[in-house]
């Protein structure tokens, strides 16, 4: 994004499957990516980034909702219809990149089979049912965590989660996303086997937001 797109389309799962890849409403289940803002304005681009990165300071913030196979993804699936000017004006306050808001459909929201204003309304809806725990909403300072623990204080925060219905990603030691899993319908469930945890360090660090 413009925004979050460099960081961001370093994030995607396991690579898609090439033979179901291309056909719309063909999948199993959604994936929301939420992304920690803060780790991206940390980033050359970042600190340039006036809508995300200086106007208005982020915390977590929408990546995509990818649909999703049992195991890999479908990915750029055939579309004649474009995301109106309204539709990403609209989605700005969660997920702050016009530029990823427009990719996020051509690689992955029409695969849903649903519209663009549709796909969009199922992403505020999802992400809308998701709470953030209160010490990651807008810390001042750094939050220096074990991955377990981050994972579950999102669990208590959120009681419908299980624990295999996350995954948290990082950047080295650095948080990078918290990843959620949901059936179409939108009712949290498993990830599938290829959606895991990809953190290694020993505790994972939340820069502040800013």
């Amino acid at each position: 994004m413009r925004a979050v797109l460099p960081l961001l389309l370093l994030a995607a799962c396991a690579a898609p499957t090439p033979a179901r890849a291309q056909e719309p409403g063909r999948f199993d289940y959604y994936l929301l990516a939420l992304s920690w803002s803060p780790e991206y304005c940390a980033s050359r681009n970042g600190a340039r980034d006036k809508l995300q990165c200086v106007e208005r300071q982020y915390g977590f913030v929408t990546h995509g909702l990818w649909p999703q196979f049992e195991k890999g993804y479908p990915s750029r699936c055939p579309t004649s219809q474009s995301v109106s000017r309204a539709t990403v004006a609209g989605m700005l306050d969660i997920m702050p990149s016009p530029a990823l808001v427009r990719h996020e459909w051509t690689a992955h929201g029409a695969c849903s089979g649903l519209t663009p204003s549709d796909y969009y309304a199922t992403v505020r809806r999802f992400y809308s049912v998701i709470r953030i725990p209160r010490e990651f909403q807008q810390p001042t300072a750094p939050v220096l965590i074990e991955p377990a623990a981050l994972k579950k204080r999102f669990l208590e925060a959120n009681p419908a989660l299980a624990p295999a219905s996350l995954a948290v990603v990082c950047s080295g030691r650095n948080l990078r996303e918290v990843r959620v899993c949901f059936t179409r319908e939108g009712k949290p469930r498993p990830c599938g086997r290829d959606v895991r945890d990809q953190c290694t360090a020993e505790k994972v660090l939340l820069r502040p937001v800013r």
